[in-house]
């Protein structure tokens, strides 16, 4: 636990640990687009299924985001 916050609930804890995760998938699927894209025949099929899964990730990522850190303008 970090000194600067007094208490985090197993809840947000709980979301930080999947948010790291998809954060790290996220950057994977990156990875894999880019190096399939440098192939001499890349299979345009494989890259669109891929793209279609980062960019879930990134909505995933988006809703944990706001759970954990509310709008606060409300």
């Amino acid at each position: 636990m970090n000194d600067d916050e007094p208490f985090v609930s197993d809840e947000v804890q709980a979301l930080r640990t999947r948010l790291k995760a998809l954060r790290l998938e996220h950057a994977d699927l990156d990875a894999s687009i880019d190096a399939l894209g440098h192939m001499p025949i890349p299979d345009q099929l494989m890259i669109a299924r891929m793209k279609r899964k980062k960019l879930l990730l990134r909505d995933e990522i988006t809703r944990i985001e706001d759970r954990i850190l509310p709008d606060i303008i409300a």
